[in-house]
């Protein structure tokens, strides 16, 4: 138990249930918070924070799980939306000095004013992990924590359809006179809704195979020593506090890279420790086809002088091989990659005053 991580839960409780309900139109669940911090160690604090007279169902439900309530009155007609802030942050400043044994702080929030109590909480070096509801957190919130984890998303939560896709299924049995009196009187409801933008590309597998190469790049060439999964994942996690592993459709991040490295994205060998293996690029295969891909057609591009300049050359790449994308392979520019063929003998690499470019010329094969 001295090994688990001790943790302290702070519930900007107003934001939550109103974020939850503006815009799901459902109530707060606290038991999938609950659940999540469970994983990831011993919750030690739990306070909310609100004017509990708006939340008498709400508190009953916090008080089952053993939840501390600290009430901040309002007075009649008056908003009083800083006092539940600045009690709650100066509770947890407090709590950071007193117990030295608490590594982690969940700040559960979407409110970007609690951004500078994140950043206090991080100079004493404590982990902080933020939660809120996605469409009523700042951006600003979520990149300045450790990890960030969006309510809507944790397993338990049930978000409910849209109120116009609720409603369709029940339309047949009307007659036929009042569904057509409802079509006109709701034209609103007949518009199909499209999923969330934001959505697609965090289910991209292609975008998480760019993300996860150049990290393990970067962790490569920074520290040249092994890289394990588990360091990979704190990597990405600071690169994006949001990122999880189940937004692309993997229950565990081990898992995850078992897909990549079926894909030849990276290659894994046995870690310094069981259940967390060593990460690498692949030294041979996709990166040798792509030079090999590059240095045919660099020939084939080749005028009198037999150089090609670099701008430009990526798309002719891409038109022979429509997959082709060099961050999948580590590199974070195109120029990277072909500096990396020119020391793997590819191809000569030169700078032209005269072209204002690169020109690539290839080398005998």
């Amino acid at each position: 138990m001295d090994q688990e991580d001790r943790i302290a839960l702070f519930l900007d409780y107003e934001n939550l249930a109103l974020g939850a309900r503006d815009h799901h139109g459902t109530a707060f669940d606290f038991r999938p918070i609950a659940d999540a911090l469970a994983e990831r160690g011993r919750v030690v604090v739990r306070r909310a924070y609100a004017d509990w007279s708006y939340f008498d169902e709400d508190r009953r439900m916090l008080t089952r799980s053993h939840v501390e309530l600290i009430e901040i009155p309002q007075r009649m007609g008056a908003t009083r939306k800083n006092a539940a802030d600045i009690k709650m942050a100066v509770d947890a400043v407090e709590l950071a000095f007193e117990r030295d044994y608490i590594s982690t702080f969940v700040i559960c929030t979407g409110d970007s004013d609690f951004t500078p109590l994140v950043h206090k909480l991080r100079e004493l070096n404590k982990q902080v992990i933020g939660v809120g509801v996605e469409k009523s957190t700042s951006a600003l919130l979520p990149p300045a924590c450790d990890e960030f984890l969006y309510y809507d998303r944790l397993e338990g939560v049930d978000i409910p359809t849209t109120r116009g896709r609720r409603g369709r299924p029940a339309r047949p049995s009307r007659e036929p006179q009042q569904v057509e009196q409802l079509e006109q009187a709701e034209p609103v409801e007949q518009e199909p809704e499209a999923p969330p933008a934001a959505e697609e590309p965090a289910r991209d597998v292609d975008t998480l195979s760019v993300l996860v190469a150049q990290t393990v790049a970067g962790l490569q060439g920074s520290s040249g020593g092994e890289v394990t999964a588990s360091r990979l994942k704190r990597t990405l996690l600071r690169k994006d506090p949001t990122f999880s592993e189940s937004d692309y459709g993997y229950r565990t991040f081990g898992e995850l890279l078992r897909h990549l490295a079926e894909h030849n994205v990276v290659e894994l060998a046995e870690g310094p420790a069981k259940g967390d293996p060593e990460v690498s690029l692949p030294e041979h295969g996709d990166r040798e086809v792509a030079f090999g891909l590059l240095r045919s057609v660099v020939l084939d591009l080749a005028a009198g002088d037999g150089a090609v300049a670099l701008s430009g050359l990526k798309n002719q790449l891409r038109r022979a091989r429509p997959d082709f994308s060099e961050k999948k392979l580590g590199y974070r520019s195109f120029l990277q990659f072909c500096k990396a063929a020119a020391t793997s003998g590819i191809v000569d690499l030169q700078w032209s005053p005269e072209a204002d470019d690169y020109l690539l010329t290839a080398r005998p094969a």
